[in-house]
């Protein structure tokens, strides 16, 4: 588990208390001492902080959401690395995720598709331009009242987004994400699109109408129902007529050709299958068939909540599912992505033939060349040259006789 940074300071961002933790960051309430407002800062774990995948999953985050202008997507402020530590600081929503609110019980009809709509809408305009979000769930849709008139929503959490790609996995294989939302082409490593989320926004409507996923149970359990099952029918779960089993069957079948051919349609056709209904009251459970909920709690849970009021940005304690230790980071995560990392024995071997080269430079420059002839020297007084054969012949004298003066 990370360190708890409140009190700390990073950046120009004072960190006030934990917002939530999850698998790979922990989110503070903090306040942004230039501008003097509040913010959630999303700062990854330490214990990812070396592993070279999740860093890249961060920055992606960061780069998809900003990316994006929509009143249903969280705005970003900022984001950076500081002394280690990858940051990202948004929009402060002052509420609760959606998995807050379903864990207190079905939602009305009414609510539930206002809600959805928003998130609809959202998803919508993101494969529009390319993009899938690869993680929709309730934690990650925030609910909020915006101007005191319908509640709000921001869908958030962009770390898996990606543009034309297959079930995002990590470089030996592991899946990446949280399989209770999880569609059938997104758990195999298949093409996914915009089909992909909205198999997971059918699931979120089986959830917020029934108060639970459609299915529970282990991680094994759940990535066969959605690899194997068919949902099960949600008017024997809770009081309402099969039209809308017809419509989460459709939204969630195995075949993405088979689904809607976008996320409003399938809430349109859940607007109409539910027409009949009274919009204002939960619907009645009517309990879990047999075979069909086992007991025990669903894969992934909302965290409670940390400290304050503030009940938005939980993430899952076993989201993501990693089954390899991480890879180790060389670079830092903002350097550019089309660079390739050098094994470490370039650097020394590139320095050591430079030296080389540099030597033999040297030494050619400083090596004397081919001298000209020297010029015998011409001068009154008597000189001797001594072993000098070209001149003369004779033998040296054996003394030489000195004139003094008077």
């Amino acid at each position: 588990m990370s360190e708890d940074l409140s009190g700390r300071r990073i950046a120009h961002y004072r960190i006030d208390g934990v917002l939530g933790r999850g698998g790979m960051s922990v989110t503070y309430r903090a306040t942004d001492v230039r501008l003097g407002r509040k913010v959630a800062l999303k700062v990854i774990g330490e214990h990812l902080a070396p592993d070279a995948e999740f860093r890249e999953r961060f920055v992606d985050e960061a780069r998809n959401t900003s990316a994006i202008d929509h009143a249903n997507i969280v705005p970003l402020y900022d984001f950076d690395e500081v002394d280690g530590l990858l940051y990202i600081a948004m929009r402060l929503v002052d509420g609760q995720d959606l998995s807050g609110h379903i864990k207190e019980g079905p939602l009305t009809p009414a609510r539930t598709l206002s809600l959805l709509a928003q998130v609809a809408e959202a998803l919508d305009m993101l494969h529009g331009k390319g993009l899938v979000h690869l993680d929709v769930k309730p934690a990650n849709v925030l609910v909020t009242q915006k101007e005191g008139v319908r509640e709000h929503v921001y869908v958030a959490d962009f770390g898996l987004t990606r543009r034309g790609a297959t079930g995002h996995r990590t470089r030996t294989g592991d899946f990446l994400g949280s399989p209770t939302y999880a569609a059938p082409e997104h758990l195999r490593g298949e093409p996914v699109d915009g089909r992909t989320d909205q198999y997971a926004l059918a699931c979120m409507l089986f959830a917020c109408l029934s108060g639970r996923p459609p299915f529970q149970g282990g991680v094994q359990e759940v990535i066969a129902g959605h690899l194997s099952n068919v949902v099960p029918a949600l008017s024997q779960v809770v009081a309402l007529p099969p039209a809308i089993d017809d419509v989460i069957r459709k939204g969630t079948s195995k075949d993405p050709a088979q689904r809607y051919a976008n996320c409003a349609e399938l809430v349109n056709a859940a607007r109409v299958a539910l027409a009949g209904v009274a919009q204002g009251s939960a619907p009645a459970q009517l309990g879990p068939q047999s075979g069909s909920f086992p007991a025990q709690p669903p894969v992934s849970g909302p965290m409670p909540v940390q400290q304050g009021q503030y009940q938005g940005y939980q993430q899952q304690l076993q989201d993501p599912v990693r089954l390899r230790p991480p890879n180790q980071v060389g670079v830092s995560a903002f350097t550019s992505s089309g660079r390739k990392e050098r094994p470490a024995w370039f650097a020394p071997v590139i320095a050591a033939a430079v030296a080389i080269v540099v030597i033999i430079i040297v030494v050619v420059i400083l090596s004397p060349g081919d001298e000209p002839a020297r010029q015998p020297k011409t001068s009154s007084a008597p000189s001797l040259n001594i072993g000098d054969e070209t001149t003369s012949n004779k033998p040296l004298p054996t003394s030489v006789p000195v004139r003094t003066s008077r």
